[in-house]
């Protein structure tokens, strides 16, 4: 009777585990299916927007670094070279440095402002909200009104801004526009290419289909452009989670703000080469995410959007459950095989599994893949053969910490730390989106 009712137990988890698994990939497959469409429908970037110099607005370009004294550097040195009218752009350096970043920020800002840019070096009292902290401070000493943003790894093309911003001003619903990120070391090793094979998916697939359809799609951190009464309505710079930029769009969208992608000029930056570092980004957008969805999925819900939005909408808020959903799945029926003395309990909900993350993996990182000449297609089946293994390790690694902040427990915000690339046009980030 109790074997009995153990197995019972371990075939609901199971099921429940799988089940929550098809329904995050169905989401997945309705965006693959949305980029299909507006493919063969010829469905691209909105068209740029020219304006005289005279009527470009001022834009403050917010860098937030900490503890990054080559990667500040060369970020000023690139930032000063935007294609934009100097006394309009108004860079802001976020030092919450307490190391020789700041002396050696300032020794850049210094050389630069006499060729004629205008770099404020902004120093808080406290590094209280981190990011966005940094971010709400900034925005009480500047009245620009709109707000590009770039973490220090980042190396904006000159003509970022005169893409973006003509956009928003001629858009006045549009709160924001994200360009596409692209990551200069993804060779470096196979970790990287994996990152790079699911970037690049994310960022042409999913967030570009996204905007295209009118659906919730993120300001990623880095490489955007938002409206300064867009921040402001929605309440501004919120620290509660680790996923900021994530909560901010929630509540532009709630307020009736919406988005626009921009795929080209993309913006390059880094990657995490190393696992430890790779597990510690991932672990933190899970926890931030978790964060805001515990906070906006009934606000979503209630939203006078229509349904496909709003289940579009909770899917994108919600989809780390993935994690201890794979994690307590994979335990299932590994204990669940043991008390049925084989897996073939299991092997029709495995095979349905199996087919849906052939379609996921697929369709989400063969298109760019080609689209942006990434390889040869051996390359590619190498690479994207190894993302499967890869999830399942970041379900057993971020699983638990997922289902704690889930219960309420806050974690500490850590900085990804990357490789510091002296010769690079490309360097560490000091904090990402």
């Amino acid at each position: 009777m109790v074997f009995d009712l153990l197995r019972f137990v371990i075939d609901a988890i199971a099921a429940a585990s799988g089940l929550t698994l098809i329904v995050i990939g169905l989401g997945y497959v309705a965006v693959i299916a949305r980029f299909l469409w507006d493919e063969v429908r010829g469905l691209r970037d909105p068209e740029p927007v020219e304006l005289p110099d005279s009527e470009l607005p001022h834009v403050l370009l917010q860098i937030p670094v900490y503890n990054e004294p080559l990667v500040t550097e060369q970020s000023l040195r690139c930032v000063a070279q935007l294609d934009w009218p100097k006394d309009k752009l108004h860079i802001q350096l976020l030092d919450d440095s307490n190391d020789e970043t700041t002396a050696r920020a300032e020794a850049v800002a210094i050389e630069l402002r006499a060729e004629g840019a205008d770099i404020a070096h902004v120093r808080r009292p406290d590094r209280i909200g981190f990011k966005a902290g940094a971010c709400a401070y900034g925005l009480t000493i500047s009245t620009a009104p709109f707000i590009a943003m770039l973490d220090a790894d980042f190396r904006p093309p000159a003509n970022w801004l005169k893409r973006g911003v003509p956009l928003l001003v001629k858009d006045p619903k549009a709160g924001f526009a994200q360009s596409r990120c692209e990551f200069s070391n993804f060779e470096k090793n196979w970790l990287t290419r994996a990152q790079g094979l699911v970037q690049d998916g994310h960022f042409l697939v999913e967030q570009r289909s996204r905007a295209h359809a009118g659906w919730l799609f993120q300001f990623n951190g880095t490489g955007g452009v938002w409206r300064r009464a867009t921040i402001e309505r929605a309440g501004g710079w919120s620290d509660y989670s680790l996923a900021e930029d994530l909560d901010l769009t929630v509540r532009a969208a709630l307020d009736g703000w919406r988005g626009i992608f921009i795929s080209e000029p993309a913006i390059p930056g880094q990657v995490p080469e190393g696992l430890r570092d790779f597990r510690r980004q991932q672990r933190r957008w899970s926890n931030g995410f978790v964060q805001v969805a515990q906070r906006t999925i009934v606000p979503i819900w209630r939203a006078p959007w229509t349904l496909t939005q709003r289940i579009a909408a909770i899917a994108l808020v919600a989809h780390q459950i993935f994690f201890p959903a794979a994690a307590i799945g994979v335990l299932a029926i590994l204990f669940g095989s043991i008390l049925h003395g084989s897996p073939a309990p299991y092997l029709p909900m495995l095979e349905v599994i199996a087919v849906m993350t052939t379609i996921v993996v697929l369709g989400i990182t063969l298109p760019p893949y080609l689209m942006l000449k990434r390889g040869s297609l051996v390359d590619y089946l190498k690479t994207m053969a190894s993302v499967p293994p890869l999830m399942v390790y970041l379900a057993f690694s971020n699983g638990a910490k997922v289902v704690q902040t889930m219960r309420g427990r806050r974690s500490p915000f850590k900085r990804t730390p990357k490789i510091e690339h002296a010769e690079s046009s490309i360097v560490d980030a000091d904090m990402e989106a």
